[in-house]
């Protein structure tokens, strides 16, 4: 009798009874055959993979390839003046200056608040490669591998000019951000005031370079501070009067008037702040408050050197009159070969001003020096 019983699974046991024993057989399945799909996926992530490094080890073949072309160079040349900041070239007559503009630290008003703007744009570079250096590079051995560019062009120099920044020791708030110009500047501080020997200290430790700016009596009965001079003062008075004021403020290298145009119109006067600047080595730069100032005639009957104020930058307290100011004294040291132009400590808008034009000027052409520096090359 057989017997054929069915499991769970794939194994079938068939069960033989033959007289007294029953005997259990169990066949065992063959494998199943490995599906033929298995091996095309394989292949197909083989070509996948031999595909991704084939496409890595082409874009490293063509960026080493580029990396040997030249690139297209720029070459800056001579800055040239912006069409949206004034160029208009003003002619600044010394007679054009009321003294009332040279402000006093007792007799200014408040500075108004001026709407900071933007620094001028940048100096638009032009392209001087060729345009054959886009072409294919020529081999090695060609005459003519490397395309040449024309030499740079120097510079021309077109001038001298000279910034003084008047009126510092009022505060040290002030002062500060004209310590940060990038540039030789020469800055004028008054005697007398609680900030005045700190405020020489620190523009000494800048090394920006220190003037007295000496207070003198003016004609409209301004006050111009402690330390000045006065009419009817005797040598000796005006004479101990700048000795203690270059001791409070010294070492410097010079002084300037402040206010003053009573005294500069004062031979006698005049005479004797020369001498004392002579004797002690000194440079005076007159501030031309009036036009009726003696001390030219005065410098050159006693033989000695001074400089001239050419332009004031602040009379107007916004930045396109001071940009108009200084294009005004550019010009003036292109055509008379130096200029000197001052401004004062508490226009808030001239020293964010001059720092942003400073390496314009370098760039074209123009030389940035110091007071003392002008008036000793004469």
């Amino acid at each position: 009798m057989k017997k054929t019983v069915k499991t769970a699974g794939v194994k079938k046991h068939k069960v033989k009874t033959t007289g007294k024993k029953t005997v259990k057989t169990v066949k065992t399945p063959k494998k199943r055959a490995k599906k033929s799909g298995s091996d095309a996926m394989r292949a197909v992530m083989l070509t996948g993979i031999l595909i991704v490094l084939s496409a890595v080890i082409s874009v490293v073949v063509i960026r080493y390839y580029k990396s040997e072309i030249p690139p297209v160079e720029f070459e800056s040349g001579p800055a040239r003046e912006t069409r949206n900041e004034p160029v208009i070239s003003v002619s600044v007559r010394p007679d054009q200056q009321p003294e009332q503009q040279h402000i006093a630290p007792e007799a200014k008003s408040e500075p108004v608040s001026v709407k900071k703007n933007s620094a001028a744009p940048p100096v638009s570079a032009k392209s001087t490669a060729s345009a054959s250096s886009k072409t294919k590079p020529p081999s090695a051995n060609s005459s003519s591998a490397v395309t040449q560019r024309p030499p740079e062009k120097a510079v021309e120099k077109t001038g001298t000019v000279v910034f003084v920044i008047d009126d510092a020791g009022n505060n040290l708030r002030e002062l500060e951000p004209f310590l940060r110009i990038p540039g030789p500047l020469t800055i004028a501080v008054l005697p007398g005031l609680a900030n005045s020997a700190e405020a020489a200290r620190r523009i000494r430790a800048a090394g920006k370079e220190v003037f007295l700016h000496q207070p003198m009596e003016a004609i409209g009965g301004q006050n111009p501070g402690p330390g000045a001079i006065y009419s009817g003062m005797s040598a000796g008075e005006i004479r101990a009067i700048l000795k203690r004021n270059v001791e409070e403020i010294g070492p410097v290298a010079g002084m300037n008037n402040h206010q003053g145009s009573k005294i500069t119109m004062d031979k006698t006067a005049v005479d004797t702040i020369l001498a004392f600047c002579a004797e002690n080595g000194l440079c005076f730069l007159d501030s031309r408050t009036t036009a009726e100032t003696v001390v030219p005639s005065s410098a050159r009957r006693l033989g000695i050197k001074i400089g001239e104020r050419d332009v004031f930058l602040d009379n107007e307290q916004d930045k396109e009159s001071m940009l108009k100011y200084i294009t005004s004294g550019l010009e003036k040291a292109r055509k008379n070969g130096n200029a000197v132009m001052i401004g004062h400590t508490w226009s808030p808008a001239l020293a964010p001003v001059l720092a942003g034009q400073f390496p314009k000027f370098i760039e074209q052409g123009y030389t940035i020096k110091t007071a003392s520096d002008i008036i000793k090359s004469k």
